[in-house]
C-alpha cells in the first residue's frame, strides 16, 4: 500500500490510519473544504464546527447506510492552526476503543498545490480494519468535491478498496 492508499500500522491492541494525498490546490481551498461545515456536509457529511482550539465538532457521516446516531461523530478540537493543521477526538457509538481516537489533518505547501497528511489513531485493530477502506473512499470524495466533479459512491468505493485490502464491511 502506498501513503496515498493508506497504512494501517497496528501497535499491541491499538491502530492509526495514514493517508498522503497530492491535492492540485492551494493549501486555503483544501483548507476550507475540511473545515467549512457547508463544504464538509458536501463531501463527508452535515458538520458544526467551533472553530478554535478548545471548540468541539459534530458530525454525522453521509455513509454507511446505518441509523444516524450510530454514525454520529463528536469530538474536542485539540489543534486548530489554520490553514495548516486540524485536529480533532474521533467519539463515536459504534467504535470499541474506550477513548476517544484522534483524527488530525496537515497542510502543507506542495509544489503546485497541497500535501495532505491525513491520520486517525487510537482505534482498535477492528475499528482500523473497517475505517481504512472507508477514508480513503471519504478522501476520493475530497478530491472530488475540490475538483467540482461528481462525487464518488462511498459505499462502491468502500467495497472496491475493502476488495483490494481483502476486508469486508460487515454492514454488507
Amino acid at each position: 500500500m502506498t501513503a496515498r492508499e493508506g497504512k494501517l500500522t497496528v501497535e499491541g491492541d491499538r491502530a492509526a490510519l495514514n493517508f498522503e494525498r497530492h491535492l492540485p490546490y492551494p493549501v486555503e481551498t483544501v483548507w476550507a473544504a475540511i473545515t467549512d461545515p457547508a463544504q464538509r456536509n458536501q463531501w463527508m457529511g452535515e458538520t458544526t464546527i467551533d472553530a478554535r482550539e478548545g471548540g468541539t465538532i459534530e458530525m454525522i457521516p453521509h455513509s454507511p447506510p446505518i441509523p444516524p446516531q450510530q454514525k454520529k461523530m463528536t469530538g474536542r478540537i485539540r489543534v486548530w492552526d489554520p490553514p495548516r493543521v486540524f485536529e480533532h477526538e474521533w467519539n463515536q457509538a459504534v467504535l470499541s476503543a474506550p477513548e476517544a481516537g484522534v483524527v488530525r489533518y496537515e497542510l502543507t505547501p506542495d509544489g503546485d498545490g497541497t500535501l495532505l497528511r491525513f491520520s486517525h489513531r487510537g482505534l482498535t485493530v477492528r475499528d482500523g480494519q473497517g475505517f481504512h477502506p472507508g477514508t480513503h473512499a471519504y478522501l476520493d470524495r475530497l478530491e472530488a468535491h475540490l475538483a467540482g466533479n461528481e462525487l464518488p459512491d462511498w459505499g462502491q468505493r468502500y467495497q472496491e478498496v475493502a476488495a483490494v485490502l481483502g476486508q469486508q464491511w460487515e454492514g454488507e
